[in-house]
């Protein structure tokens, strides 16, 4: 029997040897690397937060005490610690979460796994601590990368603010999110790593200088005296501390004594106290350290021996469509730039990057921040193209609203990552974008069907100067080209029947959907037109009159159905004074479960029967009614 499976819960953490606690950490590490490798997943955060899990779980007594991961991505350890183990179906349907999930264990505290939220977190809990009188720790874990969000920075202020109320931030510090952290905190936490420390010089003066005859102690006395200013100048923390945090490291994040020896001294101190630990993303695993991109932040299933892919792509995906037509477009317009949320190569600007390295900005986890300073650049005569995943957008909606919006900025949002997303859970589903938006005047969306779209409407869409625009697609490989039969007004027409019935509106990727559920319908002797309105807000002039001449209009979207699409659609058509009967088919107003794409779209009725079925039963019903 390995260590590994005689851990059952954190309390078996307790009893084992500094050796044995070296044993289980390769054994742990071989786990996630076979497990992952299985069903893909976040890999490198994980192999680089073994040790640093197991301090944690041995110091302090989960669940009493809270441990919060920001982000989450790095709690495939904590979850092995505190007893699941079973990684068969990890981010599919049934299986374990790819973060913490309050479903699956009464460890897990929070399960937001967007960035920079657990030092809000923790500063709520330990309020609530010391209102109802309780001694348990709040131990917020938080990555170099999520320290860029400037929630992170609201969060200290206030944790700072109590000098005597207990709060332990462990900063996970792997110079890295899903690439390098950037701007000026990485800088100061690089002149951290690479400083001796202060201390050490401390206690090297005090021995030296005590022994020294008659000048020795009024010196030492005055070195004491000036511990500030040496402080910043041998081992620069004073930013933490003059916050009024106690900080404590830099430390070895793989040395589970000096983690442990830390933690210790955190606890028992009565006010809020910084932890700086270095850790090593990927660790373990020669091929994820030594991968530049992204050290294996997130695989799919793969060969664990030669990394390579367990199943085919499946084609070009649109990030990669997306990436490359930026480029092109960059060569022909000087004018066009990139800014990004410490996701370069995620969102596919890594092209862009490396042929147009002085016009693309990353600026870390702070989307907020993303828009505001596009709008400065499309003031100052550029045109930004901000990309980043859907789900995202939705931190800076103020921004787009009033900074860009109000100011009829031209600034372009891509979003990838929109509709379902599936294996990433509730949190990352893109399925708000044109819910929210649809309240900003004056911004344009579009939703591409295919890459040939993709290519067209992001031209399109940074060819506007005088307002934003937006252009959205999924996380999948791009299906098969479909070509428009015609166009009507700004509609693309992708099928039409003699004499039609039903008039389907496709939003976006959902085109294959409807032309199948067409086919079901010409089946039942139900006749259809399907039409990609191309620019889903604003909704098309033409779309009212080619309605009228139909009995029901369906319109089908990988967004949420309150205040999406088809509640535009039918603004504008009883705006128009056109009473035609309308059906809207997109997501619930519900949090998904984690499965695969097209687990989820069929869980929530998003294939072609479910929507012939209902087309056909409204049709049915109506004709009863008659």
């Amino acid at each position: 029997m390995t260590m590994l499976e005689n851990i059952r819960g954190p309390q078996d953490l307790k009893a084992l040897s500094y050796p044995e606690l070296d044993e289980l950490s390769g054994e742990i590490r071989q786990f996630l690397v076979q497990a992952v490798a299985r069903t893909g997943g976040h890999l490198g955060p994980n192999l680089g937060v073994v040790e640093l899990s197991v301090a944690l779980h041995r110091v302090f007594d989960s669940p009493v005490d809270r441990i919060l991961w920001d982000t989450g991505h790095q709690s495939y350890v904590h979850k092995i610690l505190t007893g699941r183990q079973d990684f068969s179906k990890l981010r599919g349907k049934g299986g374990l979460s790819g973060y913490p999930s309050r479903e699956e264990s009464e460890h897990d505290v929070i399960e937001n796994s967007h960035a920079s939220t657990v030092l809000g977190w923790a500063d709520g809990l330990a309020k609530a601590n010391e209102v109802l009188g309780r001694e348990d720790h709040v131990v917020a874990v938080i990555g170099d990368g999520a320290l860029t969000g400037g929630m992170a920075w609201e969060a200290l202020n206030n944790i700072a603010a109590a000098k005597d109320r207990p709060l332990i931030i462990v900063v996970n510090d792997n110079e890295r999110s899903y690439g390098p952290t950037i701007g000026g905190l990485a800088n100061h936490l690089a002149t951290l790593r690479t400083t001796d420390g202060y201390e050490r010089f401390l206690a090297w003066g005090k021995t030296v200088l005590q022994q020294t005859p008659v000048i020795g102690q009024p010196l030492y006395e005055s070195l004491h005296g000036a511990k500030k200013g040496f402080k910043d100048a041998f081992a620069p923390q004073g930013m933490f501390e003059d916050l009024g945090l106690k900080y404590l490291g830099p430390i070895d994040g793989h040395d589970i004594a000096a983690v442990e020896s830390a933690l210790v001294r955190a606890r028992r101190f009565h006010g809020p106290v910084l932890v700086h630990c270095l850790t090593q993303k990927g660790r373990g695993y020669p091929a994820a350290e030594q991968d530049e991109a992204d050290r294996f932040h997130t695989v799919g299933a793969m060969d664990p021996l030669t990394c390579e892919p367990l199943t085919p792509s499946g084609g070009p995906s649109w990030t990669s469509v997306f990436g490359e037509e930026i480029v092109r477009i960059g060569e022909e317009r000087p004018d066009v730039v990139a800014v990004t949320a410490a996701m370069l190569h995620p969102v596919g600007l890594g092209p862009f990057a490396a042929r147009f390295p002085d016009r693309v900005w990353d600026v870390g986890i702070a989307e907020q921040h993303a828009a505001v300073s596009a709008a400065g650049l499309a003031t100052g005569g550029l045109h930004p193209v901000v990309a980043v995943y859907a789900t995202f957008l939705n931190r800076a909606f103020d921004q787009l609203l009033m900074d860009v919006a109000l100011h009829r900025c031209g600034v372009t949002f891509v979003l990838d990552r929109a509709g379902v997303t599936g294996p990433d859970g509730p949190s990352h589903n893109g399925m708000w974008d044109l819910s929210v938006l649809q309240v900003v005047p004056g911004l344009r969306i579009a939703a591409p069907r295919d890459a040939d779209e993709l290519r067209a409407q992001l031209r399109e869409a940074v060819a506007v100067d005088d307002a934003p625009t937006l252009v959205r697609f999924p996380k999948e490989s791009v299906g098969e080209p479909l070509p428009a039969l015609g166009r009507i007004g700004g509609l693309d027409v992708l099928h039409r029947d003699e004499e039609p019935e039903v008039l389907l509106v496709a939003v976006g990727v959902m085109a294959p959907v409807c032309l199948q559920a067409a086919e079901l319908l010409a089946g039942r002797g139900v006749r259809c037109t399907v039409v990609d309105p191309r620019w889903v807000k604003p909704v098309d002039e033409a779309l009212a009159p080619l309605a009228e001449a139909h009995r029901l209009v369906a319109v089908v979207e990988d967004n949420s159905r309150t205040g999406g699409v088809g509640w535009a659609v039918g603004q504008a058509l009883r705006d128009a004074g056109v009473d035609v009967r309308l059906r809207t088919f997109g997501i619930p107003e519900q949090f998904l479960a984690h499965a695969k794409r097209a687990e989820v779209l069929a869980d929530i009725g998003l294939t072609p029967v479910e929507i012939a079925g209902r087309i056909s039963a409204a049709l049915a019903h109506e004709e009863n009614d008659r």
